[in-house]
């Protein structure tokens, strides 16, 4: 079996940014409404923000969409690491041994 690293990275990225999406354009309505009656009921800051919090998701989401993102399109479009499977590039490569690609050389596919 053989694990796609590019393909995970995608449904990361789709999966998480679209958590960060619905929080921001929906869930953050709601929070924001929420506070506002908390508001006029005479709570404080502190009280609103204990009751009003984002969802633990959500706040994941947020932390690792940029990560994601970034690295996805270093590995897309910069560069990609490769294991070298054979001896065939001795002495100056081992097999085993790890080397960053430059997609720029090579033009992209």
């Amino acid at each position: 079996m053989h694990f796609d690293f590019n393909a995970l990275l995608v449904i990361l990225t789709i999966i998480s940014g679209g958590i960060v999406y619905y929080d921001k354009k929906i869930s953050a309505k709601n929070r924001d409404k929420k506070a506002a009656d908390l508001a006029l009921q005479g709570l404080g800051p502190e009280e609103i923000n204990r009751v009003v919090r984002m969802p633990a998701i959500a706040e994941t989401a947020r932390a690792f969409f940029p990560v994601i993102l970034i690295v996805l399109v270093l590995r897309s479009f910069i560069v990609e690491p490769f294991r070298i499977p054979s001896g065939s590039m001795m002495p100056t490569l081992l097999p085993g041994d790890f080397i960053l690609v430059n997609k720029f050389s090579y033009g992209l596919r």
